[in-house]
């Protein structure tokens, strides 16, 4: 079917029956939670749902998912023959410039005749502006919370989206060893990110998530670094993290290099690191709870006197990601406390990384599969620190 063109779901990341199985089984977890009809609009959701992608999503739009008939999709007029490429979707609610998106929502839910139902939203997603909701609640009443809903899908990933994460990871994996190929004496962090994310879109990369966090010297010593023109020189450390991704799946990964001389205390620091990612990947086996990987994590930099320098949790679920964030790291979390069993099909990037603040960082992730045996890393790179001869 083409409409003006555009051939329906000419560019869509999987076929249309991947998205029937995904809106049958939302609309059985809606059912069970005594919902009627669910407004999504978080970008990640609305991909898993539809196949809609596009870096115009910070304009307003969202899927209206009822539990019974047919679901509406309203979206920004510049943004409808994207959407037509993109979904299986031959019908949707387009609103104007000029119009109130809001406003807009709210007639689409009235003319459908669900105004009276039992209506929620995926409230705590990244685009739900406070005045949204509020205005939301306003023209419609009591507008329930239904995050973490069809969040519940997405945690243990298809075969096909495995498939995809796995060949993110090989764009990753390119991008890296090019990154660690450009660190030398006198190279710039811009020299470095430039080689990583160009080699990673040849090798086939989309946008990704998030930016690659690289820094050199004393600036690797500050969490979540950018690329900010500083220079390696001798005996000086570079931190490499980046993402790729396929069709919006991510994978992501860590390493570091050390130009000349490397202090006892990075050389202790770094094969802690190393020992603590080794015992996370370990304990990673279905059914163990998720923060097992932290704790058994956690036991080795205890042990090795670092409890200070990690103060985070040990990984995030990884998958379907737009801008602010290349993880799922608001859909599930590898911390203490986090009880939900682990499970084949699931997906998590394991950062392990030690720092003294201002002076350097060092550390090592992998992005890996739970197995039914245990898990399985994706990429294929050397874990232990690159030595370079100054």
């Amino acid at each position: 079917m083409d409409i003006n063109g555009v051939r329906l779901g000419a560019e869509s990341a999987f076929p249309k029956a991947e998205y029937d199985g995904r809106i049958a089984r939302a609309r059985r977890l809606l059912a069970q939670a005594g919902i009627d009809v669910m407004v999504v609009t978080g970008p990640e959701n609305i991909f898993y749902l539809t196949g809609q992608q596009t870096p115009g999503y910070y304009t307003f739009q969202a899927l209206v998912l009822p539990v019974d008939g047919e679901p509406a999709f309203v979206v920004r007029q510049l943004e409808y023959f994207n959407f037509i490429a993109n979904t299986f979707i031959s019908d949707a609610e387009v609103y104007q410039d000029g119009d109130q998106p809001v406003n807009f929502l709210v007639n689409v839910i009235k003319a459908r005749g669900w105004a009276s139902k039992r209506i929620a939203i995926d409230k705590r997603g990244w685009f739900l502006p406070v005045a949204t909701y509020e205005a939301l609640q306003d023209k419609l009443g009591t507008v329930h919370d239904g995050a973490g809903i069809i969040e519940q899908l997405r945690i243990v990933k298809s075969a096909a989206e495995l498939e995809k994460i796995a060949t993110a990871a090989s764009y990753v994996d390119a991008g890296m060893r090019a990154g660690l190929a450009a660190v030398k004496s006198g190279a710039s962090e811009n020299d470095l990110v430039a080689a990583m994310v160009g080699t990673a879109i040849a090798a086939g990369s989309e946008y990704v998530g998030m930016e690659p966090l690289v820094s050199v010297g004393r600036r690797s010593g500050v969490p979540h670094g950018t690329w900010r023109r500083g220079r390696i020189g001798a005996d000086e450390p570079a931190f490499l993290e980046m993402a790729a991704s396929h069709d919006r799946y991510h994978a992501a990964l860590m390493r570091c290099a050390w130009l000349g001389a490397m202090p006892q205390v990075a050389v202790d620091m770094e094969k802690t690191c190393q020992d603590g990612l080794h015992a996370a990947l370990e304990a990673i086996k279905p059914g163990a709870p998720c923060e097992a990987p932290h704790l058994a994590c956690q036991r080795v930099i205890d042990q090795a006197g670092y409890t200070d320098n990690f103060k985070k949790r040990v990984g995030y679920s990884i998958g379907i990601a737009f801008a602010p964030d290349w993880g799922e790291g608001g859909v599930l979390s590898l911390y203490t406390g986090i009880t939900t069993e682990l499970r084949p099909g699931m997906t998590f990037h394991l950062p392990v990384a030690l720092r003294i603040f201002g002076q350097f960082t060092v550390g090592v992730s992998e992005t890996i599969v739970v197995t039914e045996t245990g898990c399985r890393p994706l990429g294929t790179l050397d874990r232990p620190i690159l030595r370079i001869a100054a």
